[in-house]
Formats: C-alpha cells, sequence, structure tokens
C-alpha cells in the first residue's frame, strides 16, 4: 500500500538518506531534492529526485507541492564557512521551505535541529528549555531556523516539530572514524581534563524519532531532544569505542588552552587556501562541553523508546568502517 507523499531535504547525507529508506520501506512516495542528481546507490532512497540548491525559491515550491509531510534535514554542516553564508544556507531555507509548505497545504512540517543550540550545558541534566547558547556559527544558524520554526507554530494550519538530536552516529557516517582510528592505532589523546558527558543517539533510533514526530499527535507545537537512552561520561564513551576495537582505553591528556590555540592558527592558515583545517576548534568542543540530556518528553509525548545501546551501536557501526576498508 503507497501512503501519502513525504518531501524530504537532506536526503543524499547521512541522516536524511537514512529517513529516506526507512519512509521508502513503510510504504510512503518520498520525494528528495537534491543539488544534482545522485548516484544510483542514492537514488533508490527516494521514490521522486528533483534537482535544485536549498535556496532556490522554485524547487523548494515543487518539492513540498502535494506533499503531506515535509522533513527538512538538509544544512551546512562544514566547519569551514563565513557565518553568513551559513545564515543563507539554513535559516534562510528553513523560511522558504515554511512559507511554500504552508502556500502547498502541508499537514506536518518537521524540522530536524541540534542539541548544539544548548551550547555547554552548565549542570545536571538538559531538557528542551534549557538556555540557549550556540557556540560557533552552524549553532547559532541552527538557533535561528528555529526560532522561525516556533513563530510559524503561532500561526493556524500547519503542524511543526522540532526535533534535537544529540550526537549522531552509526553505519554509514564517518563523523566518528578519526576517534576510532586514533583509538585502534594509539594514538588518541584527551584534550583537557576529559570530565564532560555525552550523549549519542544511534541512526536507527533517531530515525524512530523522526517516523514518530510525523506521525503522533501530540507532537505538534512541540520540541523534542532525541538521544540514547542515557548520556555517559565522555571517557565511559571513549572506552566503549577502546572496547569494541579490542584495545586499551586511551589514558593520555594534552591541556586545552595551547591546543585550542594551536587549532585557531590552522583554521587562519587554512582559510585563505580554502582547505578544511586538520585541526578545528569546533572539533575540540567534544572534549570541553558538558552535553547532558533527558529524553523525558519524547518518550512521554512520542512513545520513543531507542532500542540500540552503545556497545551494539559501535560494533556495527565498526563493522561498517571494516567492510568499507575504513578501519583495519
Amino acid at each position: 500500500m503507497t501512503l501519502s507523499l513525504v518531501a524530504i531535504t537532506g536526503a543524499t547525507g547521512f541522516t536524511g538518506g537514512a529517513l529516506a529508506k526507512r519512509l521508502k520501506a513503510d510504504g510512503y512516495t518520498v520525494r528528495a531534492l537534491a543539488r544534482r542528481e545522485p548516484e544510483d546507490d542514492v537514488a533508490e532512497r527516494a521514490s521522486e529526485w528533483l534537482t535544485g540548491a536549498l535556496t532556490d525559491p522554485e524547487a523548494i515550491s515543487a518539492l513540498v507541492e502535494g506533499a503531506d509531510t515535509v522533513f527538512h534535514i538538509a544544512a551546512m554542516y562544514r566547519t569551514e564557512g563565513a557565518p553568513e553564508e551559513f545564515m543563507r544556507v539554513n535559516r534562510d531555507s528553513t523560511a522558504l521551505l515554511l512559507k511554500a509548505a504552508r502556500e502547498a497545504g502541508v499537514r506536518r512540517f518537521v524540522y530536524c535541529s541540534s542539541i548544539g543550540v544548548h551550547g555547554d550545558v552548565r549542570s545536571g541534566v538538559a531538557d528542551e528549555s534549557a538556555p540557549f547558547s550556540p557556540r560557533d556559527p552552524y549553532q547559532q544558524s541552527k538557533l535561528e531556523a528555529e526560532r522561525l520554526c516556533r513563530e510559524a507554530m503561532r500561526e493556524p494550519g500547519m503542524e511543526i516539530v522540532v526535533v534535537r538530536p544529540c550526537g549522531i552516529y552509526g553505519p554509514g557516517d564517518t563523523r566518528m572514524l578519526k576517534m576510532f582510528s586514533m583509538l585502534q592505532k594509539g594514538t588518541f589523546f584527551y584534550v583537557g581534563a576529559g570530565k564532560s558527558h555525552f550523549h549519542p543517539v544511534y541512526i536507527d533510533d533517531l530515525v524512530q524519532g523522526f517516523m514518530l514526530a510525523m506521525t503522533q499527535p501530540g507532537a505538534a507545537g512541540q520540541t523534542f531532544i532525541v538521544g540514547a537512552a542515557e548520556h555517559l561520561p565522555l571517557r565511559d564513551y571513549v572506552a566503549t569505542a577502546a572496547k569494541t576495537l579490542n584495545v586499551p582505553a586511551p589514558t593520555r591528556h594534552l591541556p586545552y588552552g595551547p591546543v585550542n590555540a594551536a587549532a585557531h592558527m590552522c583554521e587562519l592558515l587554512c582559510a585563505p587556501l580554502k582547505i578544511e583545517p586538520p585541526l578545528h576548534r569546533r572539533r575540540l568542543t567534544f572534549f570541553k562541553h558538558h552535553r547532558a540530556f533527558t529524553i523525558d518528553r519524547a518518550q512521554s509525548l512520542l512513545g520513543y523508546a531507542p532500542k540500540v545501546g552503545l556497545a551494539e551501536g559501535f560494533a556495527r557501526t565498526v563493522d561498517w568502517y571494516r567492510q568499507e576498508g575504513l578501519l583495519r
């Protein structure tokens, strides 16, 4: 049975691609937008592909026409880029999509934000009402896009849901590959005291959260943090990764200040050359920022129930890395 039409941005990426595959497998007609025609293995994720930019009003209008639900997953996530570029891609595309979706009669609009809008959780465990404290242009642009969504929630005619994923990982993603690679080589070190907490979410669990955000009546007008069942100390997170690889857990530390200064210098040197800095201040926040959240709202209003624990999730991720030849 073919269900309603769902429009999605970001289906060529990790998170959007996993969601598109799940939607299509569940019988939805999936229309996706991409900057260029996707390769065959990616093209299979959606029923229909449109070519265009997130900032192109005509492409956005064509994407949402006749759709019951719109998922806005795509975002500029690169570490380089001027603040105004992040705003143009992440904030302004959200404004275009909200306007076009409302005009097209879309029932529900689901926006993918980030726990990064909260920055560093100073103490305890944070929920969706925690203060905002974005620490870089990406996080600031996601917060500005969220504000557009909250403003649109006050208008009748379209249901809007905001989802803030925790630290996403799983097969198909390479953001944690450097950590695993360094652990395997015995070169991993902590930057700073390493006393912060980290809150991951396995990709399948996040997709479950998105599906519930689309279907549950109680989701309308709400914001949800979607993560694993619990956060954990960063040391335990890294130790679990080391155990997955059957290598010793690391113990070495470097002081945060000098490494952060070196990262800043690296960014300055790489910017004129338009290359990715091998060391970046934003990546160092992995060691510094406290990310401890509760998922109570998602559990109570959505019925969200994460199923994949960290050990199992890491095992699946490492298996994929090895299948792809990314790890020994």
